[in-house]
C-alpha cells in the first residue's frame, strides 16, 4: 500500500498536567463521597469517644527562711540549684505524695450512671447514701454493682459472682453482704425508679494509675522556679480536686522533709533524757537516804568547793561524751550513704567548720544520684561521675570527722587529768563527807547535763516549728469543663484531609489497577499500527443476540457519525483498487468485530458501493441473528461443496448490501478457510462487488483468520474500549511483522468520554511516524446543534456508573 508507511518509531509523548487535573476531577463525586464518609466517621468518633478534661495549677519553688535566729544551729538545708525542678517533680509524682492526696478525697465509693454509649462517673455527686459495715482493704468486693430503685422501701442490686449475674432485692437501711463486704444503703432521699446507678468500693491504690497517668509537670520557662502542674482526667472536677490535694500534700511533705534534721536531734535528746532521768531520780533517793541514816545535813565549805569543781569537770565530760556518740552516729550514716545526712547534735567548738559544708554537699549528691537512677542504670556514665564525687566528699567528711573526734577526745582526756587532781583533794576528807560527795557528784552532773539537754530540745522544737515549706501555691486548680481530648477541630481537619486523599487515592488506584484500554492515546502508546478510526459507544443497551444496524436505524447519533468517519478513512486506503477485500478481526470474542463489520458494511452501501458481508467465523457467527435470516446454507456449505455461490448470497433490505452467513458449524473450519475454494470465492466476489467485508474469527483464539488476513487489502483489528486489555494492542503489530503485512489498521470500538481512564500524555509526532493522518472527531459541540443527540445522558447520578467497578 502506498497510503500507509512502515512505522519506525512511537510518537513522542509529553505529560499534560492540565489533563491530570481533569482526570482527578472527573470523579469528583468519589472524592465527595469519601469526604462525606470520613466527616461522618469523625462525628461518630467524637460522639463515641470519652472526653478528657485538663486543669492546671502553678507553684513557686523557693527557700523560705525561718525568723528564728538560731535555726542554723538546729538543722542544715541545701539548695540544689538548677536540678531542683527535676528533683521536686519526682517528689510530686512519687507514690507517697499521690497516695496522701487521694486519701484527702472522698475516694471510698465511686458512683456511675449508665448511658446509651458508655458509663460515666458522677463525681463529686453521691446519689446514694452508702455506709460500710464490714470492709477489709485487702479483701473486699471490687466489681461494679448496679442499683435500681423499685419503690421507696426496696431496691434491686445486680452484680457478678464468677461468670454468673446475680440479681437480688433488698430493703433500705438493711445490711447487704456481697462477698466479704457488708454495707447499708440508707433511704435518705427520693430516688427515681427510672435511674440506674452503678457503684464500686475503692482503696487509694486503685486511683494511683489514673492519677499518675494524667499528672504532668513542667517549667514555665527555662531555669525558672515556677512549676506548672497539669492533671488530665475524664472527670474535670476530680482532676481539679486531686491536683489541689497533690499540691497541698507536697507542701506538707516538703516541710516534714526539711524538719527531719531537727526531728532527729529531738529523738536523740529524748533517748539521752530518758536514760539520765532515771539516774537522777535514783541518785536523789540515795542521797536522801544517806543523810537520814548518818544524820549528816551538809558537808563543809572545803568539801563543797571540791564537789562544785568536780561537778563542773564531770558535766563537761558528759557533754563531750554525748558529742562523741553523735559523731559516731554521723560516721555510720556517711559510711552507709544514707540520704539526708545531718549532725544530730551540736558538737561545740571541737567540730571542724568544714564538716557542716561537706555534709550539705554529700546530702545534695546523694539526692541527685537518687534522681538519676530513675533514668540511668548503675553502670552508666552519669552515675559513675556522681559516684566519684560522692566518694571524694565521703573521704573528706570522714577525715574531718576523725579530726573532730581527735579534738573532742583530747579535750576529754584533759578534763580527766584535772578531775584526777580534784579527786585527790576529796580523798583526804572525812569518810562521811567523802561518801556524801560520792553520792552528790553523779546527781549534780546528771542534773546539769539533763538541764543542758532540755535547753537543746526546746531550741530544736522551736526551730522545727519555725520551718516553712520550700514552695508556695500561686494558683489553685479549677475544674475546666472544656475537653482537651479528643480535639474536635483537629479530628475534623484530619477527616477532611484523609477524605480528599482517599478519594484521590481511589481514583489513582483504579487507574493503576486498570488493565483495559479506554482511548486511542493508550493504543498509540502501545503500538505503531495506525488507528483508522474511533467508533463511539452507542448510548442505548444493545441486544448482542439481535443487533440492529445502528448506523442506519439511528443516523442522528454520534455513534452513526463516528462509523461514517471510519468509512471515510477506509476510502483512502488502497484507493487504486476497484474492489477491496476488508478483513475484520479482534483478539477475543466480545470486542465488537461483527458489530463493526455490520455497521461499516451498511454505511459503505449508502455511498453506492456494492458491498457483500461474509460471516467467516465458522465457529460462532451471529450475522444471521442480526439480519434475521436462516443459517442452514452459508460459507461452510459452499466451502464443503454442498452449495453454489449464488445459493449462499442473501439480499438484505439495503439494495447495495448482500450477505453470506457462516452456515452450519463444520468439523474442520480452519482447513476449509485454508482451501483453494476460499481463494476462488474471493476472486469471484471481487468481480461482482466493490467491497468484500469479511467478519473473521478472533485471531487471539484460533488461526482461522490467517489465510483471509493474508489475502485482504485492508485488515482491521478491533479493540473495544473498556473491554480489551493492554496486550490486545500489541497483537496487530506482531501479526503484521510475522506475515509482512503493511495494510493493518486498528479500529477503537465502543469509545465513550471517560476522563478517569484517559491518558495524561500529549502525543507529538516526530520523525518518520505516520505516512498519513486520519480523520477523528470527539464531536464536542455537536449536541448543542440539535442533530447529534444521545438518547441517554451519562450523568454522574446514574447509579450504574457507581457500581461499574
Amino acid at each position: 500500500m502506498e497510503d500507509i508507511k512502515t512505522i519506525k518509531t512511537l510518537p513522542n509523548q509529553e505529560v499534560d498536567y492540565f489533563k491530570i487535573g481533569k482526570i482527578l476531577l472527573s470523579r469528583w463525586y468519589w472524592i465527595a463521597g469519601s469526604l462525606f464518609v470520613f466527616i461522618l466517621w469523625s462525628y461518630i468518633y467524637l460522639w463515641y469517644t470519652p472526653k478528657t478534661y485538663a486543669t492546671s495549677g502553678t507553684m513557686k519553688l523557693e527557700e523560705k527562711k525561718s525568723e528564728i535566729t538560731d535555726l542554723a544551729n538546729a538543722i542544715t538545708t541545701s539548695d540544689r540549684g538548677p536540678s531542683r525542678i527535676q528533683s521536686e517533680t519526682s517528689v510530686i509524682q512519687s507514690p507517697t505524695v499521690i497516695l496522701a492526696a487521694i486519701k484527702d478525697l472522698n475516694y471510698h465509693i465511686s458512683f456511675y450512671i449508665e448511658g446509651r454509649v458508655r458509663t460515666s462517673e458522677v463525681y463529686p455527686e453521691k446519689p446514694l447514701d452508702i455506709q460500710t459495715l464490714q470492709f477489709d482493704s485487702l479483701n473486699f468486693f471490687r466489681d461494679l454493682i448496679t442499683f435500681k430503685a423499685i419503690d421507696n422501701t426496696s431496691f434491686k442490686l445486680t452484680y457478678k459472682a464468677g461468670a454468673a449475674d446475680i440479681v437480688k432485692t433488698y430493703a433500705y437501711n438493711s445490711p447487704v453482704t456481697i462477698g466479704p463486704t457488708t454495707f447499708v444503703i440508707k433511704s435518705t432521699r427520693q430516688v427515681s425508679t427510672n435511674a440506674v446507678y452503678l457503684f464500686k468500693f475503692n482503696i487509694p491504690e486503685d486511683f494511683m494509675g489514673r492519677v499518675r497517668g494524667g499528672l504532668r509537670t513542667s517549667e514555665t520557662a527555662k531555669n525558672s522556679n515556677i512549676l506548672l502542674l497539669q492533671q488530665t482526667d475524664a472527670n474535670p472536677t476530680f482532676a481539679a480536686d486531686v491536683l489541689n490535694a497533690i499540691m497541698n500534700e507536697y507542701l506538707l511533705y516538703d516541710r516534714n522533709r526539711k524538719t527531719q534534721s531537727a526531728t532527729q536531734m529531738i529523738a536523740f535528746i529524748n533517748n539521752q533524757l530518758e536514760y539520765l532521768s532515771g539516774k537522777v531520780k535514783g541518785s536523789e533517793k540515795s542521797i536522801l537516804e544517806f543523810k537520814q541514816k548518818n544524820k549528816l545535813m551538809e558537808v563543809s565549805s572545803s568539801a563543797e568547793n571540791a564537789l562544785a569543781k568536780a561537778k563542773e569537770l564531770e558535766s563537761q565530760q558528759a557533754i563531750l561524751k554525748l558529742q562523741l556518740i553523735a559523731i559516731e552516729q554521723l560516721k555510720e550514716q556517711i559510711d552507709k550513704e544514707k540520704n539526708n545526712v545531718n549532725l544530730n547534735f551540736n558538737a561545740g567548738n571541737g567540730v571542724d567548720p568544714a564538716l557542716t559544708v561537706l555534709i550539705e554537699k554529700l546530702d545534695g549528691l546523694l539526692n541527685q544520684r537518687y534522681e538519676l537512677l530513675k533514668t540511668y542504670n548503675y553502670n552508666s556514665q552519669p552515675i559513675q561521675d556522681i559516684n566519684r564525687s560522692i566518694l571524694q566528699i565521703k573521704s573528706n567528711a570522714l577525715a574531718s570527722i576523725n579530726t573532730t573526734y581527735t579534738t573532742v577526745k583530747r579535750n576529754l582526756d584533759y578534763l580527766s587529768q584535772q578531775l584526777a587532781v580534784v579527786n585527790q583533794q576529796i580523798a583526804v576528807f572525812p569518810v562521811a563527807e567523802r561518801d556524801l560527795i560520792a553520792l552528790n557528784r553523779p546527781y549534780e552532773v546528771n542534773e546539769k547535763v539533763l538541764s543542758y539537754l532540755e535547753e537543746k530540745k526546746l531550741s530544736a522544737q522551736i526551730s522545727r516549728a519555725g520551718i516553712l515549706p520550700g514552695a508556695t501555691i500561686i494558683e489553685q486548680a479549677k475544674p475546666n469543663f472544656g475537653p482537651v481530648l479528643p480535639d474536635e477541630h483537629a479530628i475534623h481537619r484530619s477527616a477532611i484531609i484523609f477524605g480528599i486523599l482517599t478519594g484521590l487515592g481511589l481514583i489513582i488506584l483504579i487507574r493503576l489497577l486498570n488493565p483495559y484500554i479506554y482511548d486511542k492515546e493508550t493504543v498509540e502508546s502501545l503500538t505503531t499500527i495506525p488507528i483508522i478510526g474511533v467508533i463511539r459507544k452507542f448510548p442505548d443497551k444493545i441486544d448482542e443476540d439481535n443487533s440492529q444496524i445502528l448506523a442506519i436505524s439511528k443516523p442522528k447519533t454520534m455513534f452513526a457519525e463516528s462509523v461514517r468517519s471510519v468509512r471515510t478513512n477506509l476510502n483512502f486506503l488502497s484507493s487504486e483498487k476497484s474492489s477491496k477485500v476488508m478483513c475484520v478481526t479482534s483478539e477475543v470474542a466480545g470486542e465488537g468485530k461483527s458489530f463493526v463489520a455490520v455497521n461499516l458494511s451498511s454505511t459503505l452501501a449508502l455511498i453506492d458501493k456494492k458491498v457483500i458481508l461474509i460471516g467467516a467465523d465458522l465457529r460462532r457467527s451471529k450475522l444471521h441473528k442480526t439480519f434475521k435470516v436462516p443459517n442452514d446454507v452459508g460459507l461452510s456449505t459452499y466451502l464443503s461443496r454442498q452449495s453454489g455461490l449464488d445459493d449462499i448470497i442473501i439480499k438484505t433490505d439495503q439494495d447495495n448490501l448482500h450477505l453470506i452467513v457462516s452456515g452450519p458449524v463444520p468439523p474442520n473450519p480452519s482447513e476449509l478457510l485454508h482451501s483453494e475454494r476460499m481463494n476462488h470465492l474471493i476472486k469471484s466476489l471481487r468481480e461482482r462487488y466493490d467491497v468484500i467485508m469479511i467478519d473473521t474469527a478472533p485471531i487471539g483464539l484460533v488461526s482461522d483468520a490467517i489465510p483471509l488476513i493474508r489475502q485482504s487489502d485492508i485488515n482491521m483489528f478491533v479493540i473495544r474500549s473498556g473491554k480489551s486489555k493492554f496486550y490486545a494492542a500489541t497483537i496487530p503489530q506482531r501479526v503484521a511483522q510475522e506475515y509482512h503485512l503493511d495494510n493493518t489498521v486498528i479500529v477503537l470500538n465502543a469509545f465513550s468520554e471517560d476522563l478517569l481512564h484517559s491518558r495524561y500524555y500529549t502525543t507529538r509526532f516526530t520523525g518518520e511516524n505516520y505516512g498519513s493522518y486520519y480523520y477523528y472527531s470527539d464531536y464536542s459541540g455537536y449536541e448543542s446543534s440539535g442533530y447529534y443527540v444521545d438518547n441517554e445522558k451519562n450523568k454522574w447520578w446514574n447509579l450504574r456508573r457507581w457500581f461499574k467497578y
